[in-house]
């Protein structure tokens, strides 16, 4: 099933148009570009925002909750509110249409977004990233979910303490406040990929490009992608390569469907 859905996505990847004889965006068009974990604005994503911006795109690449530099400063709602910030920056610059996307972390906030029912006209999912539904019985991130379910309780949930983060199978301890750990780590909140896209309440266009050799590739298209409203624009692309070099490897691919997404 799974080889099938592989064949008829990369069929109708190809009927798209190369990126040389693409006629272009609509006149105006952006894209909020988020980065992943502990990534920055200015990371692993800006030769991709170059290249999109090189094709007459509008990018807004902002600094996310999740950077090395903020840490899990303000829960996962402000974080939407962040990006709505950014797509109305697009906006009153002129953008009629806005896709919003971002690599690891930064697709599952896209996948959040637009789950969320904000108006977006497309998401793009790059080596998407960030699975607490998965780690619902992982021994360390179960006991930081019980202290910080147990400090909101007792209400303490704005105070302090240090919980448990993943990143790409590599642990480390954070410090933050009960409510807003939970805010993304809840295994049925926002950071659910599956959820979220579920809960997208209009079919639109999504990407999900995801390199063979990354963690969530073992999962395919029917992990996350395949519970969002079905769209004839929503494509499922694996390429080769790792979680980091996807943006590099598959930069030609995300540029013609971001084009074609738009037109």
């Amino acid at each position: 099933m799974l080889m099938r859905r592989r064949l008829v996505l990369s069929a109708l990847l190809l009927s798209l148009p190369s990126v040389g004889r693409v006629q272009g965006a609509p006149a105006v068009a952006g894209v909020v570009l988020m980065h992943g974990k502990q990534d920055r604005a200015s990371g692993l994503l800006a030769p991709l925002g170059r290249t999109l911006g090189g094709q007459g795109l509008r990018i807004d690449a902002p600094t996310m909750p999740w950077a090395g530099s903020r840490d899990y400063d303000v829960d996962y709602p402000t974080a939407l509110a962040e990006i709505d910030k950014a797509a109305n920056k697009l906006r009153a610059a002129g953008a009629s249409r806005v896709v919003v996307g971002g690599q690891s972390f930064g697709a599952n906030a896209a996948l959040a977004y637009a789950g969320s029912g904000r108006e977006v006209d497309a998401v793009l999912a790059i080596a998407p990233g960030h699975v607490p539904d998965m780690w619902r019985d992982h021994p360390r991130i179960s006991v930081s979910l019980q202290r910080a379910r147990e400090m909101i309780a007792a209400g303490r949930g704005d105070a302090s303490a240090s919980f448990d983060d993943i990143n790409q199978g590599q642990g480390r301890t954070i410090r933050t406040t009960a409510r807003i750990y939970l805010s993304y780590f809840d295994p049925d909140g926002l950071g659910s990929m599956p959820r979220s896209a579920a809960a997208i309440p209009r079919p639109l266009p999504v990407l999900w490009i995801i390199g063979s050799n990354d963690r969530l590739a073992s999962r395919g298209a029917d992990y996350a992608f395949a519970k969002a409203p079905a769209h004839p624009k929503s494509v499922y692309i694996e390429v080769s390569g790792g979680h980091l070099d996807t943006p590099d490897i598959g930069r030609d691919e995300i540029l013609k469907w971001t084009l074609a997404a738009l037109a």
